[in-house]
């Protein structure tokens, strides 16, 4: 028998969610849980992944009035099934140390730069996790039964940055810490000791750790189906992957020939990436892109402006291991702060010139402009904010990446086509971007189900994509921790654009691409089968 209704279980459920992540919560402008950390060892997660289940059970058996409730039913349905997948089959808690740093890092990160918590607030939850650190860490020695070699790099690689952000507190918060100013300094005292002390335990852990990362062919075709609502096995995306990646090739010597007709596509890329911002103009160089993306979309009607600013800042020390070029944070869903961020990741100054000349190289100037309006305009910063105006929980706070990252993806290609681009060299940049994705989807699937290892996804991302190699490291380091994800940029791009013609042929003459893309933002990131059952679209 149901309990509840459909909206009821959807409450309860977010409600368990932000208990469990008190820092996805503090991210998405809940401040209820800000003071402290969620706790994943085996015996604190048992009884919240009992309550899930519980849940679940109740959310199948309940009916809903309506199509669009029934979309959002099946969407948080098959949230709720990947999460506890995650938790007791993929589990990242007792296999990742960067899971839990990732965790500690962003809890600080959140409260340091949301403009919805200020003065005495932000003070005190900052306080309350400063003095929840070794306690976390201890529950992550505990849990780490199973560390992972590469998960355990990524982690020595966000230390060092996370105990400048520790450390740091204290200015970044000035006077505004209630009580005493020793209570704030002995919290973070305490908080970079415990840093410090598990950053020798990833030392050790890095002598014993397995090389047993990938997720297996089972488990990847579970996310395919329940996270990404697609009817494709690894198998099928591994053969789509090498199809996309020979036809934009072949795109891509063309244009080559057209910009030299001497030099291979790899060699014009090469002279190409030549031509880039110094290092201390590079945030400015996106900010300008950025508003030159928002115009053109506004100019011509593409879709709709949101009333939420974008702020173009550097890559967080503790995030640029796993953020090699660049990446957008939205703002909360529920947050007063409708601020979106797009991090720019600038070469360490304290880097060899000629090692940050190699990292500058992947902020070719010509290749900007793509970037931008992935991360901003109309492409995640546009989606996303619009996500988070809908009435629905469900669509304010589930997602999938296949549409997340297949709508800003759709948009790289969709701006092209309106004229956004303003000289054929950008215009060669995109189909890079393209071959890149494509080669996402290879490397993602043969990582996870075909055997594939670190240094030969390394290689493979530096022969293909002409990435340099410490970026492709943090690529694929990222990749292998993120089964399913790579993948969704270019799967997203071609079921859009696949969802776009059949919508022009059911809308005949009443079709402009603005319908189009209304239509497609009132669904938020639900996946883009959900959508097309929404728009009775559905394939046979």
């Amino acid at each position: 028998m149901a309990v509840g209704s459909f909206r009821d279980i959807e409450k309860a459920y977010f409600d368990l969610r932000w208990h469990l992540d008190p820092v996805a919560a503090t991210q998405a402008g809940v401040k209820t849980y800000d003071d402290r950390y969620g706790r994943y060892s085996p015996a604190a997660l048992a009884p919240h992944l009992a309550a899930l289940k519980s849940l679940a059970s109740a959310l199948e058996e309940t009916t809903v009035d309506g199509l669009e409730d029934e979309i959002d039913r099946t969407a948080l349905l098959n949230d709720m099934r990947v999460a506890l997948r995650r938790f007791e089959r993929e589990r990242p808690q007792a296999k990742s140390p960067a899971f839990w740093l990732h965790h500690l890092l962003g809890g600080l990160h959140f409260l340091l730069g949301r403009g919805d918590r200020r003065g005495e607030e932000r003070a005190r939850a900052l306080i309350g996790r400063l003095e929840d650190v070794p306690r976390l860490l201890d529950d992550a020695r505990a849990a780490l039964v199973e560390p992972v070699r590469v998960f355990v790099e990524t982690a020595l690689r966000i230390s060092e940055g996370g105990l400048l952000l520790v450390r740091g507190i204290g200015d970044a918060i000035g006077d505004t810490a209630p009580g005493p100013a020793d209570v704030l300094r002995v919290a973070v005292e305490k908080a970079a000791e415990a840093l410090t002390a598990f950053e020798h335990d990833l030392e050790r852990w890095l002598e014993s750790a397995s090389e047993h990362f990938a997720l297996g062919e089972d488990d990847f075709n579970f996310r395919l189906h329940y996270e990404h609502a697609l009817h494709d096995t690894a198998p099928e995306l591994w053969r789509y992957g090498l199809h996309l990646k020979e036809e934009v090739e072949t795109d891509l010597s063309g244009r080559a020939a057209r910009l030299d007709g001497r030099k291979t596509w790899q060699e014009v890329v090469d002279r190409l990436r030549a031509d880039h911002p110094p290092a201390d103009g590079l945030v400015e160089a996106y900010a300008r892109e950025m508003v030159r993306a928002r115009d053109f979309v506004a100019e011509r009607g593409l879709a709709p402006i949101p009333e939420a600013p974008l702020d173009v800042v550097p890559t967080p020390a503790f995030m640029r291991p796993v953020i090699p070029f660049a990446a957008y944070d939205s703002p909360g869903a529920y947050s007063s702060d409708r601020t979106g961020w797009f991090y720019v990741t600038v070469p360490d100054p304290k880097l060899p010139p000629g090692v940050q000349e190699r990292v500058l190289r992947d902020h070719c100037r010509h290749e900007l402009a793509g970037t931008a309006l992935h991360e901003g305009y109309p492409g995640h910063h546009l989606q996303l904010v619009h996500a988070q105006q809908q009435p629905s929980e469900t669509r304010k706070n589930v997602w999938t990446p296949v549409t997340v990252e297949g709508w800003a993806l759709y948009c790289e290609e969709m701006m092209g086509e309106e004229g956004f681009y303003r000289s054929e060299e950008e215009r060669f940049f995109q189909r890079v971007h393209l071959l890149w994705r494509a080669v996402r989807v290879l490397i993602d699937v043969g990582l996870h189900t075909r055997g594939m290892t670190f240094e030969q996804a390394v290689d493979y991302m530096v022969t293909h994509v002409n990435v340099e190699r410490a970026n492709a490291e943090a690529e694929v380091r990222r990749y292998c921790a993120e089964p399913a994800y790579p993948l969704s940029y270019a799967v997203g791009r071609r079921e859009l654009l696949k969802l776009r013609e059949d919508f022009r042929a059911a809308r005949g003459a009443a079709f402009t691409l603005r319908r189009f893309h209304d239509a497609i933002l009132e669904y938020g990131g639900l996946p883009i089968t959900l959508i097309r059952w929404g728009l009775g679209l559905n394939e046979g």
